[in-house]
C-alpha cells in the first residue's frame, strides 16, 4: 500500500473509533454544590451511557420536572444512588418518600440523593425513573486546570 492509502485507512478508522466512543462515553460538568465534598462546582466527570447502576454509585439523570432534549445541560442532575429497585424504601429524612405505601423501591425507580444538604433529590422529588438516567459516572472528578 502506498502512503496516501494508509493515511486514508487511518483516517476512516479514527472517525469510526471517535463515533463509537461518543456513543458510549461523555463528559459531564458538575453544577452547584449538592455533591460536595466529593464533587465541586465546575468539575468534570467521565460518564458511560448505559452503565450498570449500583447503590452508592453516582449517575447523571434528567431532572424530572424539566422535559427536554437528552443533551447535557441545566436540566440534568449529578446524584448518588441511595436505593435501587427491590431495596427497602429509605424514609428517614426523605419527606417525599415518608408516606409511600410500598416497602421496597418499585421496579424501574431509583432513590437519588445529593451528598450535601439542600440538594434537589429524592427527599424533595421522590423516585427517579431509571429510564431518565443519562449515564453512570465512572471516574473521580477531573480537576480543572487553573491559572496561578
Amino acid at each position: 500500500m502506498t502512503g496516501w492509502l494508509w493515511a486514508a485507512v487511518a483516517a476512516v478508522a479514527g472517525v469510526v473509533l471517535i463515533r463509537w466512543a461518543r456513543r458510549r462515553w461523555f463528559v459531564a460538568v458538575v453544577s452547584g454544590l449538592s455533591m460536595a465534598p466529593a464533587f465541586r462546582d465546575g468539575q468534570r466527570v467521565l460518564c458511560r451511557r448505559a452503565g450498570k447502576i449500583r447503590r452508592g454509585g453516582v449517575v447523571v439523570v434528567e431532572h424530572p420536572g424539566r422535559a427536554g432534549p437528552r443533551a447535557l445541560g441545566p436540566g440534568h442532575l449529578v446524584k448518588r444512588v441511595a436505593a435501587i429497585p427491590g431495596d427497602p424504601v429509605p424514609r428517614a429524612g426523605l419527606p417525599a418518600l415518608a408516606d409511600r405505601p410500598e416497602d421496597r423501591v418499585p421496579a424501574g425507580m431509583l432513590v437519588l440523593l445529593g451528598d450535601a444538604k439542600g440538594s434537589i433529590d429524592s427527599a424533595e422529588l421522590g423516585y427517579f425513573p431509571v429510564g431518565r438516567v443519562v449515564g453512570v459516572v465512572t471516574t473521580r472528578p477531573v480537576q480543572q486546570l487553573t491559572a496561578e
